[in-house]
């Protein structure tokens, strides 16, 4: 399994929301909104491909949008309510490391499968991982780094 361009994007696009909003609260930032094509820009990634990407993050929830002179992009929630495995749900829908975890009657050995359960425990880990993964904990790792 490998996680998407478009699940890695929306990932850097959400910690440089963090970051903005961070700025924000800190007085360095006059509005609360970062533009989407400054986060291109500054984060690498098409402009085309980050308003699929910033539609789909509105979508579920994790990011506000706004248009006009004000306009922009804000995080939804603190980012300490904000996870990774939030953000690449909402691109790459949820995580499966093999369908038999979902569907144990996609696999013709069903429970006599003694993969199954290494399969399943693996997934639990790298979604334990990811809902545990805070963007403000990344951002004070960031900070830390600095």
């Amino acid at each position: 399994m490998q996680i998407t361009r478009q699940a890695d994007y929306a990932l850097r696009a959400m910690l440089y929301l963090g970051r903005y909003e961070t700025r924000y609260k800190n007085g360095l930032e006059e509005n609360p909104k970062a533009s989407t094509s400054k986060i291109a820009e500054d984060q690498e990634i098409p402009p085309s491909f980050l308003a699929k990407i910033i539609s789909q993050l509105s979508i579920a929830g994790l990011i506000h949008t706004s248009r006009g002179a004000r306009g922009g992009v804000s995080l939804a929630r603190a980012p300490k309510d904000i996870s990774l495995l939030d953000v690449v749900e909402a691109i790459d829908r949820p995580i499966t490391l093999n369908e038999c975890v979902s569907d144990p009657d996609a696999c013709a050995f069903g429970d006599n499968c003694p993969i199954h359960q290494v399969w399943c425990e693996a997934q639990a880990e790298l979604v334990r991982k990811l809902s545990e993964s805070t963007f403000d904990k990344l951002l004070e790792k960031e900070k830390d780094q600095n």
